[in-house]
């Protein structure tokens, strides 16, 4: 009787350990597919609920109309979860109708990037500096601004908002305004959002909240963008 109770237990625990590898396995596989979506590749993007190609375009350092030209978007407005965006040029030239004809390579006009003047800038909050422009790491692609959760993120000069969410990885809850067709500016980890895309905004009007970033300190991720690639904010900000 001893033995057959103990033979249970053995199979019990067995079982167990199986359930428990399982487990094991399915969390691996879940963190793997997790990596896989959150991976960011040097050719195409797949596109994920929420996401515009405004929120794209920044993500990658691109111009929107690059992107809606490259795949064929039309206004870009049209684009789905699942979808597949090319973050590329696509391959240029025709190939040659004959192999014993070969045709001249075809004259190709490429626009030149818009070049509207800057609008005239602010501050977008009060507080220090607590980070500068480098232009190469993620976090320091603008200025980050240190102050107090929930004091007011003011808009630094008057624009249209084309993005307000918290869909894009890294910055939090965010505001892009487009100013005009060459520059955008961005407010990053945000404790609550007070527009919505589509709104036109004036320069100084209150957008947001400051909330906390990495480390539960309050901050606000600041960016000032032309034509997709991000520049120094302090050379458009006035001096204080």
């Amino acid at each position: 009787m001893k033995n057959i109770v103990g033979g249970d237990k053995r199979q019990l625990g067995r079982c167990w350990q199986r359930r428990a590898l399982l487990i094991v396995v399915m969390l691996i596989a879940g963190c793997s597919s997790n990596t896989r979506w959150d991976h960011t590749p040097s050719q195409s993007h797949i596109v994920r609920s929420g996401e515009t190609l405004f929120t794209i375009a920044f993500r990658y350092g691109k111009d929107h109309r690059q992107l809606a030209r490259w795949n064929k978007l039309g206004d870009g407005s049209l684009i789905y979860p699942g979808q597949s965006i090319r973050l590329t040029p696509p391959p240029g030239g025709a190939t040659a109708s004959t192999r014993s004809r070969p045709a001249a390579p075809p004259k190709r006009t490429v626009p030149a990037p818009p070049a509207d003047p800057p609008p005239a800038w602010t501050w977008p909050t009060n507080g220090p500096v607590t980070v500068e422009f480098n232009g190469k790491s993620a976090s320091a692609t603008g200025l980050v601004l240190g102050g107090r959760v929930g004091q007011p993120v003011r808009a630094a000069a008057a624009g249209r908002v084309v993005y307000s969410g918290g869909g894009l990885i890294g910055y939090g809850q965010l505001v892009i305004l487009k100013h005009n067709n060459t520059y955008l500016s961005a407010y990053g980890h945000n404790a609550s959002l007070l527009v919505k895309e589509g709104d036109v905004i004036k320069k100084g009007q209150r957008i947001a909240s400051m909330g906390e970033g990495p480390g539960q300190k309050p901050r606000l991720h600041f960016e000032i963008r032309r034509n997709g690639k991000p520049v120094n904010p302090r050379q458009f900000l006035p001096a204080r």
